[in-house]
């Protein structure tokens, strides 16, 4: 598949999640109970409380707060435009938006994307009431039919055994990373605690942008210089 890629027809994605409300007492009896159910296995000896600090993981639990989307302009350029927003079905609609603007063929790529992007994106668009757009839809299609790619899994090459960070990954290929100063497990305190969402935006387009480099070094293709990759307002 990567032979023949057309970059052009490529969409790389990223999101950012945290936990619906900011705290395990804000969160609703019923939903305590369920989350505890939901949990169960996971939390070790941690009590619901303590755990709930991971429910941005569960889109039954969690919410999306940015959707960050790199668009290939040419074989040497990357347009990145982010959708960040406290209300998450305005910016799960305007993604939704930009899809059905294009290509039903459009080809999205995403690190640990199939397990994780992908069907979250679309766990919260049901809840929220939004119709799949057809690059998202997966249902009754052949596996062939499915124009979704995943760098986490083309790293694997059959090996289910472990998962591979992009940071791991960027590190090996060379990919030059600038040194963020947040990670993916304090996402969830920038965003409640300190009410920072422009800076998760940040840390969220500088994944995309990473992706977007390891699948060219996946192809084998010379990496993008910075000056040709573009940050687009929201």
């Amino acid at each position: 598949m990567l032979e023949n890629l057309d970059f052009q027809n490529v969409m790389v994605i990223d999101i950012e999640t945290v936990p619906q409300y900011s705290s395990y007492d804000q969160l609703p009896a019923p939903m305590q109970k369920l989350w505890a159910d939901k949990t169960k296995r996971q939390r070790n000896d941690e009590t619901p409380e303590e755990f709930y600090k991971c429910a941005g993981i569960l889109a039954e639990f969690g919410k999306i707060i940015c959707i960050s989307a790199g668009i290939f302009t040419n074989s040497h350029g990357l347009r990145v435009k982010s959708f960040a927003s406290h209300d998450e079905a305005s910016l799960l609609q305007k993604f939704a938006d930009l899809l059905n603007g294009m290509s039903e063929k459009l080809i999205l790529v995403g690190h640990n994307a199939k397990e994780f992007d992908f069907p979250y994106i679309c766990r919260r668009m049901l809840i929220n009431r939004i119709k799949l757009p057809k690059q998202l839809d997966i249902s009754c299609k052949k596996p062939w039919e499915i124009c979704h790619m995943d760098t986490m899994e083309m790293w694997k090459f059959g090996d289910f055994k472990n998962y591979t960070s992009l940071s791991l990954l960027a590190a090996i290929f060379g990919i030059p990373t600038p040194k963020d100063d947040i990670d993916g497990s304090m996402v969830a305190d920038v965003y409640w605690i300190n009410n920072e969402l422009d800076r998760i935006c940040t840390y969220c387009q500088k994944d995309v942008v990473t992706t977007a480099q390891l699948l060219k070094r996946f192809k084998g293709d010379e990496l993008l210089e910075d000056d040709n990759i573009t940050i687009v307002s929201q």
